[in-house]
């Protein structure tokens, strides 16, 4: 078997446990690009793989599936032409830290850079795969190592973003939250629970 279907059968014989990258990519024979086999799973076939960024109790480079059964995933809706005008604009180089592609990496020299293709505004939040939404990335900060130069939005800005949603998107992020941070969730909601309750006469 490949790399990918690997990695596929260890998850799902270890639903609920969470593994590191060491173990990931001895699983997948040691390649070097086990990560992205990773993402495939979850981009290409739906499977719920979650990291630290979905899950507060996770730490970098862990990751935890749950539930054997997969969602819908996006399409492979890139063309071969849109990839090749975006790497070609981009200068064949990583629009986050500025590796060239096939040169050693800045952050990992024992890696050659690999591009890929990443949406400045995420589909998840309405990102099309339009050239003009689509950025040259390289592997490692595709893979969350090298965010350096990533601006984050402060939490005004994304409070004023969730105000601005419809009820139903706000309630999606509610729940992502609870997710994420249940520890922290379940913390919230005793005080909630013991003020609404009847004062004894």
């Amino acid at each position: 078997m490949g790399a990918r279907e690997n990695l596929r059968a260890h998850f799902l014989q270890n639903i609920g446990r969470t593994m590191d990258s060491n173990e990931l990519r001895e699983i997948a024979g040691g390649i070097t690009e086990w990560a992205r086999r990773v993402r495939e799973l979850r981009t290409e076939e739906g499977f719920q793989i979650l990291t630290h960024n979905d899950r507060d109790d996770l730490k970098p480079g862990q990751y935890l599936l749950l539930d054997p059964a997969p969602k819908p995933a996006f399409e492979r809706a890139i063309s071969k032409e849109t990839r090749a005008f975006v790497l070609d604009r981009n200068g064949f180089t990583c629009q986050m830290c500025g590796a060239v592609a096939g040169e050693p990496h800045p952050e990992d020299p024992t890696r050659r850079t690999r591009l890929h293709l990443g949406h400045i505004i995420d589909k998840s939040l309405g990102g099309t795969d339009d050239a003009s939404n689509l950025r040259a990335v390289c592997s490692v900060c595709n893979e969350g190592a090298s965010n350096i130069t990533l601006q984050r939005p402060t939490a005004h800005k994304l409070l004023v973003q969730i105000r601005r949603a419809p009820g139903n998107d706000q309630l999606e992020v509610l729940k992502w939250l609870i997710t994420k941070f249940p520890k922290q969730a379940a913390g919230l909601a005793k005080p909630a629970k013991a003020a609404r309750k009847p004062k004894s006469q």
